[in-house]
């Protein structure tokens, strides 16, 4: 069987509090074979052709540094790119086609990026070989037979042009200077800014100044770039972070117009209703995080996003989870009026030129409320209130309900380690928590070390954990995968029923949403302006109330359960239209 070893060099600490400890436990080395040793770093070297398998390194090695990856035995060819020596390695690419909204979806840190990066001719795949810089003769003839062979020579005969919109536009500012219109105007060889600007809904901000743009217009600024460049191959790695609801519609609607004959569109999504609304193919990327990723041959969109949550690739006959992922039709929530948790009257609050108003409103014990409505319209205003962060001008908050609060920014300044900052809930919640949410790898790291994804896992945690009759949590799903976000899902509905506490969430992503909400609080109004928030209503009532707004209507996979957007103008869109059900006919 074919193996790889991974070690995390962060972790090792080999001459520093650690005597070599894997390789004094290896029996490889015991027999006199140099399977582990120190490297020129000091830190440890597994030679993989020595490696039998047998894990003791991994069960010795007290800083978790190593993993001993058993691969599928699908995996006979050499990988497209490794980083080094028991570093993580990527076998095979997603294939771009003309006339094709092309999507990847798969977990975190398993090399999507990667992926894109050796296509975008970021990054020159070494074929496994450290050191070598690999050429696209040398893909052409790894994909000899494929489409991807094709696209390959179309490269080498320079009949492709490229524009990628890179995950972290929160760096653009950090780069670059001047207004929007500025920036914009520099990219701009088709001559479209203002039809573009229109589409994306950013003509109003094209003056303003790059610095002071917030995560949602920093990440309709980089689409715009990105399509204004004169290309036929236009990739975007993750280009729904920090939209709300309807701007992800309306840029997937966008973005899935730009492929035509001559012209190719590579996504990496998270949120599957979008990518789902977009996309006529997918690759689905299984593997180990850190360690290695496959990329799975295009699928239809519907079929691939169903085997993804499916877990099993039956062509391949790889399972690459245990458990489905099935989303359950639940009947409309019983009236719990001898369980009211939390109520609030009227609120009215005014913020420089914004306005917030709200209906009188209800929780009860053991529920989960979602929150739901467009950027700036007052949603984190309102839980703010409720947590006693600031006070309402108009209307009493019950301040005898202890909350805890997870702010939708993050902070991460702070030097103090994982396992101190969540001590209790390493302590009292340690199958609840923390090995559900993956935590206990982190536990040694320090919070200004995390990344994204890890610190959003780690303030989940700490708000859950925390002795309470109500929590808030903003946008928990930003920066974390597909996987991650139905798991979190899951764990906020144990800890409610669990617990006997309400949790209420502000999100964008519907079909996260659609995981864990019982009811909904819907919010309307004009964004920066003026907001109202109404409710909370049922599922159904609250769901149909926003896609009559935005104008769209879902219905339920037959195979999943996973609410799906059906097509403008079809036949199964106009008869919910007609019938008033936007939502699940």
């Amino acid at each position: 069987m074919k193996r790889i070893a991974i070690l995390d060099k962060q972790l090792c600490k080999n001459g520093i509090d650690c005597p070599f400890i894997c390789g004094n436990a290896c029996p490889v080395n015991r027999s006199k074979q140099d399977c582990i040793i120190v490297d020129t770093d000091n830190k440890a070297l597994i030679n993989e052709e020595l490696c039998i398998g047998c894990g003791i390194c991994v069960k010795q090695c007290p800083h978790e540094a190593i993993k001993i990856i058993n691969l599928p035995a699908a995996l006979e060819r050499d990988p497209i790119h490794r980083y080094g020596p028991n570093s993580f390695a990527l076998y095979s690419l997603p294939t771009p086609l003309f006339g094709k909204v092309v999507g990847i979806v798969g977990i975190n840190g398993i090399g999507k990026s990667t992926a894109i990066k050796i296509i975008a001719g970021l990054l020159k795949p070494n074929f496994g070989k450290a050191g070598k810089k690999g050429s696209y003769e040398e893909l052409i003839q790894f994909f000899k037979g494929t489409e991807a062979q094709v696209f390959f020579e179309k490269i080498t005969k320079g009949e492709i042009k490229l524009s990628y919109k890179p995950q972290a536009v929160d760096q653009i500012p950090k780069t670059t200077s001047g207004t929007v219109k500025e920036l914009l105007e520099k990219v701009d060889e088709k001559k479209q800014l203002n039809e573009i600007a229109e589409n994306l809904e950013i003509t109003n901000i094209l003056d303003n100044d790059i610095k002071t743009l917030s995560g949602g217009e920093l990440q309709r600024v980089a689409i715009a770039a990105t399509v204004l460049k004169d290309a036929n191959l236009y990739i975007f790695d993750e280009m729904t972070s920090y939209l709300d609801i309807k701007q992800r519609l309306k840029v997937s609607k966008f973005i899935k117009s730009l492929a035509a004959e001559d012209t190719a569109v590579l996504v990496i999504e998270h949120d599957l209703i979008a990518l789902d609304y977009m996309a006529d193919l997918v690759h689905i990327m299984y593997g180990e995080p850190g360690g290695f990723g496959v990329v799975s041959q295009p699928r239809p969109v519907k079929a691939g996003i169903n085997i993804y949550l499916d877990g099993y690739l039956k062509e391949e006959n790889v399972r690459f989870r245990d458990k489905k992922i099935k989303f359950e039709i639940r009947p409309p929530t019983e009236s719990r009026k001898d369980f009211e948790l939390a109520l609030w009257p009227k609120l009215k609050k005014q913020l420089d030129n914004f306005s917030l108003e709200t209906e009188s409103g209800i929780v009860y014990k053991h529920e989960r409320v979602g929150i739901l409505g467009a950027n700036g319209i007052g949603k984190t205003t309102f839980v703010r209130m409720l947590a006693g962060d600031i006070k309402p001008d108009e209307g009493d908050i019950d301040t005898a309900v202890k909350v805890s609060y997870k702010p939708q920014y993050l902070e991460a300044g702070g030097d103090e380690l994982v396992m101190n900052v969540l001590q209790d809930a390493i302590k009292n919640y340690s199958v609840e928590l923390i090995r559900p949410l993956k935590i206990q790898p982190l536990f040694m790291q320090k919070i200004n070390e995390l990344s994204g994804g890890e610190l959003q896992r780690v303030a989940i945690a700490l708000a859950l954990s925390k002795e309470c009759d109500l929590i808030l949590l903003d946008e928990p799903s930003a920066y974390l995968d597909v996987e991650q976000r139905l798991a979190v899902a899951k764990i906020i509905g144990n800890v409610a029923e669990n617990k006997g506490l309400s949790i209420m969430v502000v999100d964008h992503d519907l079909l996260f949403l659609d995981y864990l909400s019982e009811r909904l609080l819907v919010f309307d109004g004009e964004p920066a302006r003026h907001g109202r928030a109404r409710g909370p209503f049922s599922m159904e009532e609250g769901m149909n109330k926003l896609l009559k707004e935005l104008d769209i209507t879902l219905r339920r996979d037959e195979t999943t359960g996973r609410p799906r957007i059906n097509k403008p103008g079809s036949q199964k869109d106009q008869e919910q239209k007609k019938k008033g059900r936007y939502y699940y006919s």
